[in-house]
């Protein structure tokens, strides 16, 4: 008998997960969502823009690029620990959503028990890739386990998810900054304050494609919470993220080249508002990804800031 590919609904079709890995080893994947990359480049940006924006302040240059590549491999590694830990503590209500029912705790192709085990492999890896920065930056990114540990658990609690997920989403911001300086500063924080209040934005997108079986089964989100008024949220939520992206700019003494790359996202910011369709889970799920490009956009053109004198 041929083993076929075990699909998931929101992953998308002929994905390399189902096409390149061997059977056994596609379910672990799944559970690290390799096959939804988006997760974390959300999570990685925010490292990037703190990186940039750090340097900047020291008066340019290029940024250390092994410092580049250890945030990009410990988001793909860390974003995989929190969706492993995220559907152990969900198993129950993902069985029960068309969209997660296929995952593969609630599908019973990786037990609760090899999950965990799964799940502890992740964080070493993820130790390991802390372990490369100063003190500082390892105490610090070891806070942010805590935020991560009670994530899944504020759908049971909370309308505003979506908070606490920015909050531990955006650390990156926080850490970038602190491999740099061995220390927190304004612009840090007020970096970290923009980083929140976008992913308010574009989290609220995602959950209304789920806010009929979040009903169903008891969960709370922010889209539940704004309803029909959820424009206006979106609205205030992508001026305050940008906003407070700029002044982190100016604290940072960021030159124009910088201001530019949040012009143009401001751009992205306000298509996506003018497309948003609370009944349209695929142009939710759509809007959601390209935030990479938002998130892109002023990373970039803060890299850049480092690099023209």
């Amino acid at each position: 008998m041929i083993e076929t590919s075990h699909h998931i609904a929101d992953a998308g079709r002929d994905n390399w997960v189902e096409r390149l890995l061997p059977h056994a080893l596609q379910p672990y994947a799944q559970l690290m969502r390799l096959d939804r990359p988006i997760g974390w480049w959300l999570l990685l940006l925010p490292c990037w823009w703190g990186l940039f924006l750090a340097q900047i302040s020291r008066g340019g240059g290029l940024p250390n690029l092994w410092f580049v590549f250890l945030f990009l491999f410990g988001s793909v590694i860390m974003r995989g620990a929190g969706c492993t830990l995220n559907d152990i503590v969900d198993r129950k209500f993902d069985a029960l959503v068309a969209r997660t029912k296929d995952r593969p705790i609630p599908s019973g192709r990786v037990s609760v028990r090899r999950a965990f085990v799964f799940l502890a492999s992740q964080c070493l890896v993820g130790l390991a890739v802390l372990l490369q920065f100063n003190l500082y930056t390892i105490v610090l990114g070891s806070v942010s386990l805590l935020i991560i540990a009670i994530y899944p658990f504020m759908k049971r609690i909370t309308n505003w998810p979506q908070l606490v997920l920015g909050l531990a989403f955006n650390w990156g911001a926080l850490v970038g900054w602190s491999v740099v300086h061995g220390s927190l500063a304004w612009p840090a924080f007020t970096l970290y304050l923009g980083g929140i209040f976008w992913t308010l934005g574009y989290d609220t997108i995602y959950a209304h494609q789920d806010k009929e079986d979040d009903v169903l089964i008891g969960v709370k989100s922010t889209a539940l919470q704004f309803g029909e008024q959820t424009t206006r949220w979106l609205i205030g939520f992508f001026a305050l993220a940008l906003l407070s992206i700029d002044a982190a700019l100016w604290l940072a003494a960021a030159s124009f080249i910088a201001h530019m790359g949040v012009a143009l996202a401001a751009l992205h910011a306000a298509w996506q508002i003018k497309r948003f369709d609370a009944n349209s889970s695929a142009l939710c799920l759509h809007l959601f990804k390209s935030n990479r490009e938002f998130g892109l956009i002023i990373a970039s053109f803060l890299f850049l800031d480092c690099l023209i004198p």
